[in-house]
Order: C-alpha cells, then sequence, then structure tokens
C-alpha cells in the first residue's frame, strides 16, 4: 500500500506539506503542489480515510434513511418502498456531495402502525457525520433527541417542525393550483379525493389544500374519500370503492394525493368502462415518468424530487460546518403539469409556474387560478 511517507519521499517534500495539497490547504507554492500531485498520480495514492477521519473527528460520511411502508397485506414491494421518488432524491443528494468526496450510507426505515424502527436511528447515528430523513414519519420529540446528536434534515417533513431542518416541496400551493384548474377551467364541481398515508406529512398539506378550496368555493362540493397507502394497488382499491359507492352519480373529478394512486384509479375505471376525462377527470400529483404514459396522460403537479435531494443535502453539509444554525423550513416551488386526463385538449403537455401560497395555516383561502394558455373548456358535472 502506498502511503504518505512513500509521496513525500518521492516528491522530496515533507509528510505535512503533502497532507496541505492532499486536504486542499493554503501555504504551498503552486511548483511543490503540482509536483506533489504528480508523485500521487504517479503512485496511485489514496488517503486514508480512517486516518483523516480520526485526525478531523469526522467520518465524512452521511446517512439517507429511507421509509418503507407496509403495505395492507403485510407485504413489502417496489412501491411501498417509494423507489420512484427515493431514486430521484438520491441522484440529487449524489450529485451534492460528489464534489466533496463524501460517502453515502443508505438504510430503509420500516414504518409500523404506531412506532417507525427508530432504535436503528440511534445505532446508524454513530456512523455518520449526519442524517437525512426521508418523509417525516419520526416523531418530532424523537427528532428533537436525535438532533441533539448529529445535524438532522427532514426530506418532506413537517413545515411545522422545530427540532431539525426541513427541506419540501410547496404541496399546499400545488394542490391548490390543480384544484383550482378543475374548478375554474373544467367546471369540476363534485370532487372525490385519494388520500394517502396518515403519516405522510405531503398528504396533509395536499389534503389541506384541498379541504381549503372547497370550503371557498360554495358551489364545489368534496362527495367522498378513500384512503391510500400511494400505492398503485391502493388507487385500484380506491378506483372500485368509488365505483361500488357511487354506482352510476359518479364524480366529476378523483383528485389523488400521488400519481401512483392515481394510475390505479385510472386502471379500475378502464376495467368499468368509465371514460376519462369525458365522464370522470382524475388527476394525481408528484409528476413521475410514469404519469406521461397513462392513457390518457395525467394531469399533476410536479415536484422537484431530485432538487429536495440536492437542497436537503446541502443543508446539512452547512449544519456539519456550523452546527449552530437555527432550523428552518425550505419550501422549493412547484409546478402545474397539464395533460389531458383532466379534460385538457388530448396532446396538451405544458407546465405553469404555481404560485406560492407557503405552508402556513393563518391565511387559507382559494388559489389563484393559473394561467390559462388555452380556451376554457367546461365539462358539465355527471
Amino acid at each position: 500500500m502506498v502511503t504518505l511517507y512513500d509521496v513525500a519521499r518521492l516528491a522530496g517534500v515533507s509528510t505535512a506539506t503533502v497532507s496541505r495539497v492532499v486536504h486542499g490547504q493554503d501555504r504551498v507554492r503552486d511548483s511543490t503542489r503540482a509536483r506533489v500531485l504528480r508523485v500521487i498520480d504517479q503512485l496511485g495514492y489514496v488517503p486514508d480515510g480512517a486516518a483523516q477521519s480520526l485526525s478531523r473527528r469526522r467520518k465524512n460520511v452521511i446517512g439517507l434513511v429511507c421509509v418503507e411502508r407496509q403495505s395492507p397485506r403485510q407485504q413489502y414491494d417496489i412501491e411501498s418502498m417509494s423507489l420512484l421518488f427515493y431514486d430521484e432524491i438520491l441522484r440529487g443528494v449524489e450529485a451534492r456531495i460528489r464534489d466533496h468526496n463524501w460517502s453515502l450510507l443508505i438504510s430503509y426505515l420500516r414504518e409500523a402502525a404506531t412506532d417507525p424502527d427508530l432504535p436503528r436511528l440511534l445505532s446508524l447515528s454513530g456512523q455518520v457525520d449526519g442524517m437525512l430523513i426521508g418523509e417525516g414519519v419520526v416523531p418530532s420529540e424523537f427528532l428533537a433527541r436525535l438532533a441533539k446528536r448529529l445535524p438532522v434534515v427532514v426530506i418532506a417533513g413537517n413545515p411545522d417542525e422545530r427540532a431539525a431542518d426541513v427541506v419540501m416541496a410547496d404541496n399546499r400551493s400545488g394542490s391548490a393550483a390543480l384544484v383550482s384548474h378543475l374548478i375554474e377551467v373544467h367546471g369540476r364541481r363534485r370532487l372525490y379525493h385519494v388520500d394517502g398515508p396518515p403519516s405522510a406529512p405531503d398528504a396533509k398539506e395536499r389534503r389541506i389544500a384541498l379541504a381549503e378550496l372547497v370550503a371557498a368555493n360554495p358551489q364545489c362540493q368534496l362527495v367522498g374519500s378513500s384512503q391510500g397507502s400511494f400505492t398503485v394497488r391502493s388507487g385500484e382499491e380506491a378506483g372500485a370503492q368509488l365505483l361500488a359507492a357511487c354506482g352510476e352519480q359518479l364524480p366529476d373529478a378523483v383528485v389523488c394525493a400521488n400519481d401512483l394512486m392515481a394510475i390505479g384509479v385510472l386502471r379500475a375505471f378502464s376495467r368499468a368502462g368509465v371514460r376519462v376525462p369525458e365522464q370522470v377527470a382524475v388527476v394525481g400529483f408528484d409528476d413521475i415518468f410514469p404519469a406521461s404514459l397513462c392513457v390518457p396522460p395525467l394531469t399533476t403537479v410536479h415536484q422537484p424530487m431530485r432538487l429536495l435531494g440536492e437542497r436537503a443535502c446541502t443543508r446539512l453539509l452547512d449544519r456539519i460546518a456550523r452546527p449552530s444554525m437555527t432550523p428552518k423550513v425550505e419550501l422549493l416551488p412547484a409546478e402545474l403539469v397539464l395533460r389531458s386526463s383532466c379534460g385538457c385538449p388530448p396532446g396538451t403537455a405544458t407546465r405553469q409556474p404555481v404560485p406560492a401560497l407557503g405552508a402556513s395555516r393563518s391565511a387559507p383561502g382559494p388559489a389563484a387560478p393559473p394561467r390559462r394558455g388555452r380556451r376554457k373548456t367546461p365539462t358539465p358535472a355527471s
């Protein structure tokens, strides 16, 4: 194994000089730095990460804790592990730590009915310099305990969180813009909601926005709802439940808390011969790639998942460098993605910026209707 001493001997410098070059420090002449770097390249020297960690009391490792939701059938599958969501998050995190030569330790946290697998978080905290926790399922009191041990940033967490930093999409504004589009542009009045998991902060924000829009529009009503789990299967079950409950009196639109459940609803409607959007509109949230491949293509809200990973990782690295920073919530803007499942003409594929309403509960009210680049085409109620 090539050592620091081998590099120093061949370059004709001290080991301290080699160390300063390796760590990118000043106080080294350009000619000397260039010579040391040539020798490092020649010998294939790789710094001993463990030794560096001991000297700086850092591991140069951050943890990413993903959430694994158990289906009602007590099974874990690709959907319950939210791989489409976490793949984008992971790409964003990797893009941020790559230039810092840090490593990433990934772990999945099982979500039980009442209490996640929390002891594993304490064990993981001893192996990393900071931790990214997905989807806000860790109770606030435990987050406060964890944040005393190491820097913590929650991805897609609760906007009311005070114990740790939170980076999340502006779910409330995005959902408000989506529902406003259904009401104002397409005349959809009778709405049905397919909700997400009770523990998911994203689902809660989207649910609040829908309730605010319905309350602000007396001509509208929420005609029913189903509890989903952010999976295609739960969307199919919600669609079947809706059809059984409503019979021929279908709602004007089904508002789903994410795209996977909306895809499930589309599949249930297709099997039953229900035409979308002619008989009922269906919309989702997230803008995952399969949403554009549906028949009809799915109107949704774009959640910047990769950017969520980048910004959360940036915040975590900042907090590792400056632990005394005050925790804050960062909202990333969403975009309304119009396709034809809401009633827009076939071939529609546009994205519109969403006016920011923020996450505050102090001033609820209707969202401003999005800009209309197309002719208004109201659809009569079923």
